[in-house]
Protein backbone atom coordinates (compact mmCIF):
# COMPACT_ATOMS: atom_id res chain seq x y z
CA UNK A 1 0.00 0.00 0.00
CA UNK A 2 1.14 3.52 -0.78
CA UNK A 3 1.90 5.79 2.16
CA UNK A 4 1.28 8.88 0.06
CA UNK A 5 -1.28 11.40 1.28
CA UNK A 6 -4.42 12.04 -0.77
CA UNK A 7 -5.52 15.55 -1.68
CA UNK A 8 -9.02 16.60 -0.62
CA UNK A 9 -9.27 20.36 -1.03
CA UNK A 10 -11.69 23.00 -2.27
CA UNK A 11 -11.33 24.67 -5.66
CA UNK A 12 -9.34 27.70 -4.54
CA UNK A 13 -7.27 25.68 -2.09
CA UNK A 14 -6.13 23.33 -4.87
CA UNK A 15 -4.25 26.22 -6.47
CA UNK A 16 -1.66 25.84 -3.68
CA UNK A 17 -0.37 22.78 -5.53
CA UNK A 18 0.78 24.80 -8.55
CA UNK A 19 3.57 26.89 -6.97
CA UNK A 20 4.58 23.94 -4.78
CA UNK A 21 5.11 21.84 -7.88
CA UNK A 22 6.89 24.76 -9.57
CA UNK A 23 9.39 25.16 -6.72
CA UNK A 24 10.07 21.42 -6.71
CA UNK A 25 10.66 21.43 -10.46
CA UNK A 26 13.02 24.42 -10.21
CA UNK A 27 14.98 22.72 -7.44
CA UNK A 28 15.62 19.71 -9.67
CA UNK A 29 17.47 21.83 -12.26
CA UNK A 30 21.26 21.82 -12.50
CA UNK A 31 21.42 25.55 -11.72
CA UNK A 32 18.14 26.48 -9.98
CA UNK A 33 17.08 30.07 -9.40
CA UNK A 34 15.57 28.85 -6.13
CA UNK A 35 16.54 25.84 -4.03
CA UNK A 36 13.63 24.37 -2.08
CA UNK A 37 14.31 20.82 -1.01
CA UNK A 38 11.33 20.96 1.36
CA UNK A 39 9.01 21.51 -1.62
CA UNK A 40 10.53 18.51 -3.38
CA UNK A 41 9.94 16.31 -0.35
CA UNK A 42 6.32 17.43 -0.10
CA UNK A 43 5.60 16.67 -3.76
CA UNK A 44 6.96 13.17 -3.25
CA UNK A 45 4.61 12.60 -0.31
CA UNK A 46 1.41 13.65 -2.08
CA UNK A 47 -0.86 11.30 -4.02
CA UNK A 48 -1.62 13.68 -6.85
CA UNK A 49 -1.11 13.85 -10.62
CA UNK A 50 0.99 17.00 -10.85
CA UNK A 51 1.77 16.36 -14.51
CA UNK A 52 -1.92 16.73 -15.41
CA UNK A 53 -2.25 19.89 -13.34
CA UNK A 54 0.77 21.55 -14.92
CA UNK A 55 0.51 20.26 -18.50
CA UNK A 56 -0.97 23.41 -20.02
CA UNK A 57 0.90 26.02 -18.01
CA UNK A 58 2.82 28.80 -19.70
CA UNK A 59 6.60 28.70 -18.95
CA UNK A 60 6.50 32.36 -17.95
CA UNK A 61 3.88 31.56 -15.29
CA UNK A 62 6.13 28.86 -13.87
CA UNK A 63 9.04 31.31 -13.82
CA UNK A 64 6.84 33.91 -12.06
CA UNK A 65 6.25 31.56 -9.11
CA UNK A 66 9.99 31.28 -8.61
CA UNK A 67 10.58 35.02 -8.89
CA UNK A 68 7.79 35.65 -6.40
CA UNK A 69 9.38 33.24 -3.94
CA UNK A 70 12.76 34.96 -4.39
CA UNK A 71 11.14 38.34 -3.68
CA UNK A 72 9.37 37.04 -0.56
CA UNK A 73 12.61 35.52 0.73
CA UNK A 74 14.50 38.76 0.15
CA UNK A 75 11.92 40.92 1.96
CA UNK A 76 11.72 38.53 4.91
CA UNK A 77 15.51 38.37 5.26
CA UNK A 78 15.70 42.17 5.22
CA UNK A 79 12.98 42.32 7.88
CA UNK A 80 14.81 39.78 10.05
CA UNK A 81 18.10 41.63 9.62
CA UNK A 82 16.40 44.60 11.30
CA UNK A 83 14.40 42.57 13.85
CA UNK A 84 15.77 39.02 14.28
CA UNK A 85 12.97 38.10 16.69
CA UNK A 86 10.21 39.60 14.58
CA UNK A 87 6.85 37.97 13.93
CA UNK A 88 5.84 36.80 10.47
CA UNK A 89 2.27 35.88 9.54
CA UNK A 90 1.99 33.79 6.40
CA UNK A 91 -1.56 34.13 5.04
CA UNK A 92 -2.94 31.52 2.69
CA UNK A 93 0.09 29.41 3.52
CA UNK A 94 -1.02 26.34 1.58
CA UNK A 95 1.99 24.06 1.46
CA UNK A 96 4.40 26.96 1.43
CA UNK A 97 7.96 26.24 2.54
CA UNK A 98 9.31 29.75 2.98
CA UNK A 99 9.98 29.09 6.67
CA UNK A 100 12.51 26.39 5.78
CA UNK A 101 14.34 28.80 3.48
CA UNK A 102 14.53 31.84 5.78
CA UNK A 103 14.39 30.63 9.40
CA UNK A 104 17.04 32.37 11.50
CA UNK A 105 16.34 30.30 14.61
CA UNK A 106 14.79 33.29 16.44
CA UNK A 107 11.73 34.45 14.49
CA UNK A 108 8.12 33.72 15.45
CA UNK A 109 5.99 32.38 12.58
CA UNK A 110 2.26 31.86 12.02
CA UNK A 111 0.87 29.87 9.08
CA UNK A 112 -2.80 30.59 8.36
CA UNK A 113 -5.17 28.97 5.89
CA UNK A 114 -8.61 27.42 5.59
CA UNK A 115 -9.33 24.36 7.78
CA UNK A 116 -8.97 21.76 5.01
CA UNK A 117 -5.56 23.14 4.03
CA UNK A 118 -4.36 23.27 7.63
CA UNK A 119 -5.55 19.68 8.16
CA UNK A 120 -3.39 18.61 5.20
CA UNK A 121 -0.49 20.73 6.36
CA UNK A 122 -0.55 19.15 9.82
CA UNK A 123 0.04 15.76 8.20
CA UNK A 124 3.09 17.04 6.36
CA UNK A 125 4.69 19.89 8.31
CA UNK A 126 4.74 19.78 12.11
CA UNK A 127 4.33 22.79 14.35
CA UNK A 128 7.04 23.81 16.80
CA UNK A 129 7.27 26.45 19.56
CA UNK A 130 8.15 29.16 17.03
CA UNK A 131 5.88 27.97 14.21
CA UNK A 132 2.14 27.86 14.79
CA UNK A 133 -0.81 26.93 12.59
CA UNK A 134 -4.13 28.79 12.47
CA UNK A 135 -7.15 27.28 10.71
CA UNK A 136 -9.30 30.23 9.60
CA UNK A 137 -10.30 32.45 6.72
CA UNK A 138 -8.10 35.53 6.62
CA UNK A 139 -11.28 37.52 5.91
CA UNK A 140 -12.62 36.79 9.39
CA UNK A 141 -10.68 39.14 11.72
CA UNK A 142 -11.25 36.84 14.72
CA UNK A 143 -7.95 35.09 13.92
CA UNK A 144 -6.04 38.26 14.76
CA UNK A 145 -6.68 37.58 18.45
CA UNK A 146 -4.47 34.48 18.19
CA UNK A 147 -1.38 36.46 17.24
CA UNK A 148 1.06 37.06 20.07
CA UNK A 149 3.66 39.68 19.31
CA UNK A 150 5.42 42.37 21.29
CA UNK A 151 7.52 43.63 18.40
CA UNK A 152 7.47 44.27 14.65
CA UNK A 153 5.13 42.21 12.47
CA UNK A 154 5.45 41.33 8.80
CA UNK A 155 2.42 39.84 7.06
CA UNK A 156 3.00 37.90 3.83
CA UNK A 157 0.09 37.13 1.51
CA UNK A 158 1.47 35.49 -1.63
CA UNK A 159 -1.11 34.18 -4.05
CA UNK A 160 -4.02 35.22 -1.82
CA UNK A 161 -5.65 38.64 -2.14
CA UNK A 162 -6.58 38.55 -5.82
CA UNK A 163 -8.93 35.63 -5.14
CA UNK A 164 -11.34 37.96 -3.31
CA UNK A 165 -13.11 41.13 -4.36
CA UNK A 166 -11.89 44.68 -3.91
CA UNK A 167 -14.20 45.52 -1.01
CA UNK A 168 -13.04 42.39 0.83
CA UNK A 169 -9.38 43.30 0.33
CA UNK A 170 -10.07 46.79 1.67
CA UNK A 171 -11.93 45.44 4.70
CA UNK A 172 -9.12 42.97 5.42
CA UNK A 173 -6.36 45.59 5.26
CA UNK A 174 -8.35 47.95 7.47
CA UNK A 175 -8.98 45.18 10.02
CA UNK A 176 -5.27 44.42 10.05
CA UNK A 177 -4.41 48.08 10.67
CA UNK A 178 -6.96 48.18 13.50
CA UNK A 179 -5.19 45.29 15.26
CA UNK A 180 -1.57 46.45 15.11
CA UNK A 181 0.96 48.43 13.14
CA UNK A 182 2.66 46.14 10.65
CA UNK A 183 4.03 45.76 7.17
CA UNK A 184 2.30 43.58 4.59
CA UNK A 185 3.81 42.11 1.43
CA UNK A 186 1.40 40.77 -1.16
CA UNK A 187 1.24 40.04 -4.86
CA UNK A 188 -1.12 41.81 -7.23
CA UNK A 189 -2.26 41.42 -10.82
CA UNK A 190 -3.22 44.30 -13.05
CA UNK A 191 -6.72 43.92 -14.53
CA UNK A 192 -5.01 42.67 -17.70
CA UNK A 193 -2.95 40.23 -15.66
CA UNK A 194 -6.07 38.99 -13.93
CA UNK A 195 -7.72 38.19 -17.25
CA UNK A 196 -4.54 36.55 -18.48
CA UNK A 197 -4.27 34.41 -15.35
CA UNK A 198 -7.88 33.28 -15.53
CA UNK A 199 -7.55 32.30 -19.17
CA UNK A 200 -4.05 30.85 -19.27
CA UNK A 201 -3.45 29.51 -15.76
CA UNK A 202 -6.71 28.62 -14.05
CA UNK A 203 -8.51 27.25 -17.09
CA UNK A 204 -5.53 25.60 -18.78
CA UNK A 205 -4.61 23.73 -15.59
CA UNK A 206 -8.12 22.32 -15.30
CA UNK A 207 -8.77 24.15 -12.04
CA UNK A 208 -12.46 24.77 -11.35
CA UNK A 209 -14.01 28.17 -12.22
CA UNK A 210 -14.44 28.93 -8.51
CA UNK A 211 -10.68 29.55 -8.36
CA UNK A 212 -10.73 32.50 -10.77
CA UNK A 213 -9.03 35.75 -9.78
CA UNK A 214 -11.42 38.55 -8.82
CA UNK A 215 -9.35 41.64 -7.98
CA UNK A 216 -6.91 43.52 -10.19
CA UNK A 217 -4.84 46.63 -9.44
CA UNK A 218 -2.67 48.54 -11.86
CA UNK A 219 -1.31 51.30 -9.60
CA UNK A 220 -0.65 50.47 -5.92
CA UNK A 221 -0.85 54.15 -5.02
CA UNK A 222 -4.62 53.77 -5.33
CA UNK A 223 -4.52 51.81 -2.07
CA UNK A 224 -3.48 54.90 -0.14
CA UNK A 225 -6.94 56.41 -0.61
CA UNK A 226 -8.46 53.50 1.31
CA UNK A 227 -7.13 54.55 4.71
CA UNK A 228 -4.90 57.44 5.87
CA UNK A 229 -2.80 54.96 7.88
CA UNK A 230 -1.62 53.15 4.75
CA UNK A 231 1.83 53.98 3.39
CA UNK A 232 3.35 52.51 0.25
CA UNK A 233 6.85 51.28 1.06
CA UNK A 234 7.75 49.57 -2.21
CA UNK A 235 6.59 47.63 -5.22
CA UNK A 236 8.60 44.85 -6.84
CA UNK A 237 8.73 43.72 -10.44
CA UNK A 238 9.02 39.98 -10.82
CA UNK A 239 11.44 39.75 -13.69
CA UNK A 240 13.50 42.94 -13.89
CA UNK A 241 15.94 41.96 -11.11
CA UNK A 242 16.02 38.38 -12.40
CA UNK A 243 16.23 38.74 -16.18
CA UNK A 244 19.61 37.06 -16.18
CA UNK A 245 18.01 33.94 -14.77
CA UNK A 246 15.47 33.64 -17.59
CA UNK A 247 16.01 31.61 -20.72
CA UNK A 248 16.41 33.60 -23.96
CA UNK A 249 12.88 32.59 -24.93
CA UNK A 250 11.42 34.13 -21.78
CA UNK A 251 13.58 37.24 -21.46
CA UNK A 252 11.41 39.48 -23.65
CA UNK A 253 8.20 38.05 -22.22
CA UNK A 254 9.45 38.90 -18.74
CA UNK A 255 10.15 42.51 -19.75
CA UNK A 256 6.68 42.87 -21.25
CA UNK A 257 5.07 41.29 -18.19
CA UNK A 258 6.75 43.82 -15.91
CA UNK A 259 5.86 46.73 -18.19
CA UNK A 260 2.18 45.75 -18.23
CA UNK A 261 2.19 44.97 -14.49
CA UNK A 262 0.83 41.51 -15.26
CA UNK A 263 1.90 40.48 -11.78
CA UNK A 264 3.99 42.26 -9.17
CA UNK A 265 4.40 42.64 -5.42
CA UNK A 266 3.46 45.48 -3.10
CA UNK A 267 4.73 46.36 0.38
CA UNK A 268 2.49 48.51 2.55
CA UNK A 269 2.93 49.84 6.04
CA UNK A 270 -0.34 49.84 7.97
Amino acid sequence: MSDKIAIELGDIQKTLLLPLWGRAQETSKAHPALEDEAASRLVERLDFDFARLAAGLNPLTRAAWIMRARCVDQVIREFLAETPQGTIINLGCGLDTTFERVDNGRLRWYDLDLPDVIALRRQLIPENPRRMLIAASFLNPAWLKEIESSGPVLVVAAGVLYYVRRKEVRHFLTSLANRFSCRILFDVCSPLGMRFANRRVIHSSGTAPGAELKWGLYDPRALLAWDPRFRLLNSYDYFGPNLGRLSPGLWLAGLISDALRIQYMVMLEL
